[in-house]
């Protein structure tokens, strides 16, 4: 069963810091790091490590990090023959902010994201006759209402990480089989306020209403909320790590995930899964360096 990604690739600038300043406010930090990163790449490469057979299609820049990009994702074993170099641009950037207590802040500059045009998509048409498409929103969001329909249409399972939260058209949601929101998205996208399990209820019954089959709410440390049309949700514990670096837990839940359906695991096993792979991620700094293998998650599973 493949996977295709459609996303972002970035370069992470992470610093930590005791606390986050305030507005005018200059602390010194410590750490700095320049790894890996975006939403896309992120998801791209916990899938593969997990297992998953993954076909990428992205953009980076002309500047002197891309290639070295490229090459890590060669190095998982994911298939880059549609991630596209566009001159005159800088690969995309992340700056990353983690505090003591491993939450991050995160402002981005999309640089050759925002080239991942329906047009630019168009070239790689080929890596849409896929089995399950993942999608999130730091590209274009025409170029994944594009990317949806015609993965749709040729009998995909079209799966949304609707991060970073932002307000969606009912015309990309009607293409959504899974959605995978945290509390905030689920709040942008329903207006339901997710602060326990029956608010996490209703904010899924109405991602149901917009035609949404699958629905997994991630609530941080408390696990997930799993809901599918037309049978009761459940909230699914999480593991208990010690966290450090929030960064990436996310997209590492998503991949992982998408890689476990792909060896055609069970809906709940693969919830587990994923959510094993997050927690690892968690423990460890940065984006696509603290996304664990699929040896790595396997342990943690059999120890619980």
């Amino acid at each position: 069963m493949t996977l295709t990604v459609v996303g972002s690739i970035n370069i992470d600038h992470v610093i930590r810091l005791a606390q986050f300043p305030r507005p005018g406010e200059t602390l010194t930090g410590s750490d700095y790091q320049i790894v890996p990163g975006g939403k896309g790449a992120n998801q791209a490469v916990a899938a593969a490590r997990a297992g998953a057979q993954t076909h990428f299609i992205a953009c980076v820049g002309d500047d002197a990090l891309a290639k070295t990009l490229v090459e890590g994702f060669v190095a998982d074993g994911i298939d880059t023959q549609a991630i596209e170099s566009i001159s005159g641009v800088n690969t995309g950037v992340a700056l990353i902010q983690v505090n003591n207590e491993g939450e991050n802040t995160i402002s981005l500059a999309a640089g050759a994201n925002a080239r991942l045009t329906p047009e630019q998509l168009q070239r790689h048409s080929g890596g849409l006759a896929c089995e399950q498409l993942l999608l999130q929103l730091e590209i274009p969001l025409e170029t994944n209402i594009a990317a949806a329909a015609q993965a749709k249409a040729q009998g995909a399972r079209v799966v949304l990480n609707p991060a970073p939260a932002q307000t969606l058209p009912d015309t990309l949601l009607s293409l959504v089989d899974m959605i995978t929101p945290n509390e905030t998205e689920a709040e942008r996208l329903t207006g339901i306020r997710v602060k326990d399990d029956a608010a996490a209820a209703q904010a899924a019954a109405a991602l149901h209403a917009k035609g949404i089959n699958t629905v997994i709410i991630t609530l941080g440390a408390r696990g997930v909320w799993l809901s599918e049309q037309g049978k009761p949700g459940q909230l699914i514990a999480g593991f208990k790590v010690n966290a450090i670096d929030t960064t990436a837990a996310g997209d590492t839940f998503n991949g992982a995930l998408l890689a476990a359906l792909q060896q055609q695991q069970p809906l709940m096993a693969a919830v587990r899964f994923a959510q094993a792979a997050a927690a690892l991620s968690v423990t460890r700094h940065g984006a696509q360096t603290s996304i664990p293998y699929l040896a790595d998650i396997q342990a943690l599973l059999d120890a619980n």
